[in-house]
């Protein structure tokens, strides 16, 4: 059997079409029910029919700037109400949004700025700005009579959103308006989201996790976002969880470790909880379901698909996986273009007819033939689960034989004295490479040996096991072997 999971094509998209329309169209019905609360307590809190006047509002106002459907408007805002205002407003106005980080340096949003080549910038205080003299920059919202969202085909482009940058340099994601829609295939495929549900993010307004789950996926079905500030502590999100009675959570995996190191609260409105933007462990997810007594659902996903491969409370993940194909998703593993055999590894693809898919990348030309690959590796079972096992460009090769990070990390997730670990294959001499352990923790090298010995086979064991105060990040929560790699070896690469 082929590794090709076909869950059916899911309901096409209503033409004409308005994503911002979309995901406020319950928002007048809902009147006063808090639509968002920003920050937790003494934060901002909009009730829906105060976001869907803002937002109409604002779309009038950035129009009367001269603002034509089409122009592009970047963002350099911080983490408050004003950012997804802005956004629903741009979009419901026919412009495009472009939301970037708040904490990139002058010389990393220049760069951006000049591939985007937007129209206006949208900034608050204290956040880096481009140099560049030929764009109007608006510290204040503009406000002017409410106008009609533009609506029009479901495939014209609606925003852009900018890859993290770990695989190299970032890239512009184009999205149509019908990526919501696309949406919907997670509402059960991962969410399980009721218009009754509080939904928590952890991130911040700009990480497209955020924006999507944290944000329009509630709206869309009326339930009320939480986000929280991101000077908050990990230790005190659950308190302000349970401030809130949210029923749904959701955070990076970095976010779960630092939170279980804590003796935890009961959360009795809590229903479960979500995990996306970096791989989920096996025993992340144990040790959440002991402490919390709720399920932990991951989602796998990426800036040109958002999720597609997801556990749910209709469908846990079997043991080992991060879950199967979300209802109407077409997903395979490739070898050369062509899929494997079940249980074989390969390039991780979605079908070029996925409905989440980007249009393309900013400058580039949209996706062709049938399927897109991910630049990720995995397998996938008889059943559809799929087991993640690593970037493509982070795989190690030992003596010909190629071998996964996460396998060798998962090795010692249950090694006494060690909270965490990347594997890393690193130089350590002109056209000599080592399969390298950084870890967490007090474990000794000897003790780390004899349990590679015993756990691993003799070409997946680390030759060098170095501890670390901490492990690299990037802003969406993903682990930087790429930086973990050009740390150690500017520091002792050997040219002998």
């Amino acid at each position: 059997m082929l590794s090709v999971f076909d869950q059916g094509p899911p309901a096409p998209c209503p033409s004409p079409f308005n994503m911002a329309a979309y995901v406020l169209a319950q928002a007048e019905r809902l009147g006063d029910k808090p639509s968002l609360i920003a920050g937790g307590t003494g934060g901002d809190v909009l009730t829906f029919q105060q976001l869907r006047s803002r937002v109409r509002a604002v779309a009038g106002g950035l129009r009367a700037q001269g603002l034509t459907p089409g122009s592009k408007v970047l963002f350099r805002l911080g983490n408050s109400s004003r950012f997804p205002v802005a956004y629903l407003a741009c979009i419901w106005a026919g412009l495009v949004p472009v939301p970037t980080s708040a904490q990139l340096t002058v010389d990393e949003i220049t760069t951006i700025a000049a591939e985007v080549s937007a129209a206006a910038i949208l900034a608050d205080a204290g956040v880096s700005l481009p140099e560049t003299e030929d764009c109007p920059v608006l510290t204040n919202l503009p406000e002017a009579a409410p106008i009609p969202a533009d609506l029009g085909d479901p495939n014209r482009l609606a925003y852009i959103i900018f890859t993290s940058g770990t695989a190299g340099k970032p890239r512009g994601v184009c999205h149509a308006h019908r990526a919501i829609w696309a949406r919907r295939m997670m509402h059960d495929g991962w969410y399980a989201l009721r218009t009754s549900d509080r939904v928590m993010h952890a991130g911040a307004f700009n990480w497209t996790y955020t924006l999507g789950t944290g944000l329009m996926d509630p709206w869309s079905v009326g339930a009320t976002a939480i986000i929280a500030q991101p000077e908050t502590q990990s230790a005190d999100l659950i308190d302000l969880a349970l401030l809130h009675d949210v029923s749904i959570f959701a955070a990076a995996p970095g976010v779960y470790r630092q939170i279980l190191k804590a003796e935890l609260p009961m959360l009795p409105k809590l229903r479960h909880a979500l995990s996306a933007g970096e791989h989920l462990s096996e025993t992340l997810r144990d040790m959440w379901k002991a402490k919390t007594g709720t399920a932990l659902h991951q989602a796998f996903g990426m800036s040109e698909c958002s999720t597609f491969i997801s556990s749910s409370p209709a469908r846990p993940a079997p043991p080992n996986s991060s879950g199967t194909p979300q209802p109407g998703r077409c997903v395979a593993v490739l070898d050369k273009g062509e899929p494997v055999p079940c249980g074989a590894p390969g390039a991780l693809a979605v079908s070029v007819d996925d409905p989440g898919l980007m249009l393309h990348y900013l400058g580039g030309a949209a996706p062709e033939g049938r399927w897109f690959e991910t630049g990720d590796i995995a397998s996938m079972q008889e059943d559809g689960s799929v087991t993640y096992l690593g970037r493509a460009d982070d795989m190690m090769n030992a003596g010909g034989y190629r071998v996964f990070p996460l396998e060798v990390e998962a090795c010692f997730a249950d090694c006494g004295g060690v909270t965490a670990s990347a594997a890393v294959q690193v130089e350590i001499k002109s056209d000599t490479s080592v399969i390298a352990l950084f870890y967490l923790g007090n474990a000794r090298e000897q003790a780390l040996r004899a349990h590679a010995q015993t756990h691993l086979a003799r070409y997946k064991q680390p030759r060098l096991y170095i501890p670390v105060s901490a492990l690299p990040y990037g802003g969406n929560g993903k682990l930087n072997r790429r930086a973990l790699r050009a740390n150690y070896e500017a520091q002792n690469v050997r040219t002998d």
